[in-house]
């Protein structure tokens, strides 16, 4: 084929073009005008802020690209200047992908797009779109003929996944969280294919966007009231990514996703009630597979000022406003997140009225004893158990005063992805030696109250996480947190011959057990009943040092017996 291109002539461009054809796919003619439109007027060209992003992307301009950078930035920051040296060097930085993506194809391999079952497609394509809609001046036909190629063939492998090929070699993949909008990898899929569809002012991708892809978001979405993500607060945050999509949606189409359900606001408010009193750290809510201790960082600060670019509830945006005058991130750490700064974060604000926030989507409740930064902070768990990322913490809780009390042990650990029973505070079921898991695909429920003495109750039946058939016939939960901090807990359980329970309760400071008291810390348990009670301590160190850095259980251990009740008192030292 290469022999008879060159006896033919026709220059570089045809070559390109064919060739271009050969390892892709046949595409439609380039639309005649873009159809991305970003609303930038919120910009500031006279802050720090984009100063700071300025200066992120002149620096890859001139050869010192930062870790993480995108051409993306570089079509932003023409939009915004007007300077064409910015499309320029997108322009050379897309072409670059594309062609490695042609090679690796000529070479019988997949393109960087494809890996890890296409997680990074939503950026790789996202700027390969804003480049070829928004600096379309700067590229030529041959290089929108390869562009589009590459493009099109990405989206059609992501969306069906038993054909997917590239080149003349079928790469059939599992097609995960292509049928799951509640999942991080749907947003990436979602952002490469609106992104494109936008780009191209195409007609079937676009149809697909609003027949199928965004009804099924929103119908999802729709029904997790309270907001927040089932994959908890580590993967959840991928919800950043999923507002800026809407944005963009909105630029473009006029059509408001946010507005579509009350999603976007409850996040707010769910992310508000999530964070300590103190705001470095939040509630450490299934894998928090970048970094362990669910420290404040660029991600979340991006997820609060992306939805606060959203709302239109003047109340959740000054909610969101306050959130992030406290926290300790007043910028962007990173380079790569410099372009979020943009995003005005507001003045002043005002914390939330009530102190109990309930959201019933994702079986989370969160409460304080007040809004000062010395407050105790209570998290509970008790709902869907249904995503791969979250943990089998059904039951589970956590506190908070000045620092952890009682936490997760999977905060200590060196993978952040530590999901059983052992490492949350729940009761632990073992039969046989074993512990007995909680089960995926099972729903937990739960009530909260406020009473007159200013006391919470919160009654869960946990008894559906370990399914149909299990051991643990039967349990249910009820914490009753007072006004000053007081935390009871009270168990009941049912259990097949052989089975027993566990109160276990997860400490970073190492306890001090005296009968049927342990003292870690602030922290002070004591077991009301049973009186039989003996308790024990677990240093993690001494399961696998490597994994487990550091951190304590107290286990409470009863008489056998297929019923029983546990019901402890913990004092938060508040």
């Amino acid at each position: 084929m290469a022999e008879r291109l060159r006896a033919g002539g026709g220059g570089a461009r045809a070559i390109a073009v064919a060739l271009a054809a050969l390892l892709w796919l046949a595409v439609p003619p380039p639309p005649a005008s873009a159809a991305i439109k970003l609303d930038l007027s919120y910009v500031d060209t006279g802050s720090p802020a984009y100063k700071r992003f300025r200066d992120w992307v002149d620096a890859a301009v001139a050869g010192r690209p930062g870790y993480g950078f995108s051409p993306a930035d570089a079509v932003y920051l023409y939009r915004i200047s007007g300077k064409q040296h910015y499309c320029e060097f997108a322009v050379g930085q897309i072409d670059r992908q594309v062609a490695a993506a042609e090679a690796a194809i000529a070479a019988g391999e997949r393109p960087a797009v494809a890996g890890d079952s296409y997680l990074e497609a939503g950026p790789m394509i996202g700027a390969l779109a804003l480049g070829y809609d928004l600096c379309a001046a700067f590229t030529d036909e041959a290089q929108r003929a390869r562009w589009r190629a590459y493009a099109e063939r990405t989206l059609a492998n992501i969306w069906d996944p038993p054909a997917a090929r590239w080149g003349d070699r079928a790469y059939p993949w599992s097609g995960w969280g292509t049928d799951n909008p509640g999942n991080n990898y749907y947003y990436s899929f979602l952002e490469a294919t609106m992104s494109w569809a936008l780009a191209a002012d195409d007609a079937a991708w676009l149809a697909r966007l609003r027949e199928r892809l965004l009804p099924a978001l929103s119908a999802y979405v729709a029904a997790l009231p309270g907001g927040g993500s089932r994959e908890g607060t580590g993967y959840g945050t991928a919800q950043m990514r999923l507002f800026a999509l809407y944005r963009l949606w909105r630029d473009s189409t006029g059509e408001d996703l946010a507005a579509a359900n009350g999603h976007l606001d409850d996040t707010i408010r769910f992310w508000v009630h999530a964070t300590v009193p103190d705001f470095t750290q939040f509630a450490p809510l299934g894998d928090q597979a970048r970094v362990s201790q669910p420290e404040i960082y660029d991600y979340q600060r991006r997820l609060m000022l992306e939805a606060r670019a959203l709302t239109r509830d003047a109340d959740v945006r000054d909610q969101a406003t306050w959130w992030l005058s406290k926290i300790p991130l007043q910028r962007m750490t990173h380079g790569f997140n410099a372009r979020y700064d943009l995003l005005p974060a507001g003045k002043g604000g005002h914390a939330p009225a009530e102190r109990d926030y309930v959201a019933s989507g994702t079986g989370r409740v969160f409460a304080r004893t007040g809004w000062t930064r010395d407050a105790t902070w209570l998290a509970f768990t008790a709902g869907p158990y249904s995503e791969s990322h979250a943990h089998q913490d059904q039951g589970g809780f956590m506190l908070y005063r000045g620092g952890w009390l009682a936490v997760t042990e999977n905060i200590w650990t060196r993978s952040g992805i530590q999901q059983g029973t052992e490492v949350h505070n729940v009761l632990r079921f073992e039969r046989d030696g074993a512990v007995l898991p909680q089960r995926e695909g099972t729903t937990s429920t739960m009530t909260a109250d406020r009473g007159p003495d200013g006391a919470l109750t919160v009654k869960a039946d946990l008894t559906p996480a370990y399914g149909a058939g299990s051991a643990v016939r039967a349990w249910t939960r009820e914490l009753r947190f007072a006004s000053d901090g007081r935390l009871q807990v009270i168990d009941r359980y049912a259990v097949a011959a052989g089975t027993r329970a566990v109160f276990q309760l997860d400490v970073p400071q190492q306890p001090v057990v005296d009968g049927r008291e342990a003292r870690a810390g602030a922290l002070r348990l004591r077991v009301l009943s049973p009186e039989s009670a003996r308790l024990g301590v677990h240093d993690w160190r001494s399961t696998d040092a490597g994994e487990f850095r550091s951190g304590w259980r107290i286990d409470v251990e009863a008489d056998a017996g297929e019923t029983g009740e546990f019901r402890v008192e913990i004092d938060s030292g508040g």
